[in-house]
């Protein structure tokens, strides 16, 4: 005898996968990539969760007569910290939901 369809099933698959993500996103709060820029004069730490969570500037790099080099520096690492934490982050979650983009927003 062939089964229907379940919707408790569904819903009860869908708690579960929300629950997973959920643990996901605290474990990627603990997890820290690094962004630069300037060949390591600028160093951005990012946490899973998309916050910077440290800076790392080089003696060398901080010029007060060219603050605006600086700044640019401090972006373009921010930047790159923020990509790689995407990454991992859609890396880990695509784990969860077994590549299944999207379903984040769902839940």
């Amino acid at each position: 005898m062939a089964r229907g369809f379940d919707p408790n099933e569904l819903m009860n698959q869908a708690r579960k996968m929300k629950d997973q993500m959920a643990r996901v996103q605290e474990q990627l709060k603990e997890r820290v990539v690094e962004g630069s820029a300037g060949g390591g004069m600028v160093t951005v730490f990012v946490n899973g969760g998309s916050e910077v969570v440290g800076i790392k500037l080089k003696k060398d790099v901080v010029d007060p007569d060219d603050v605006s080099m600086l700044e640019d520096l401090i972006q373009v690492a921010v930047n790159d910290g923020l990509r790689k934490a995407q990454e991992l982050s859609e890396q880990e979650m695509g784990k969860v939901t077994g590549g299944l983009g999207g379903l984040g927003g769902l839940f």
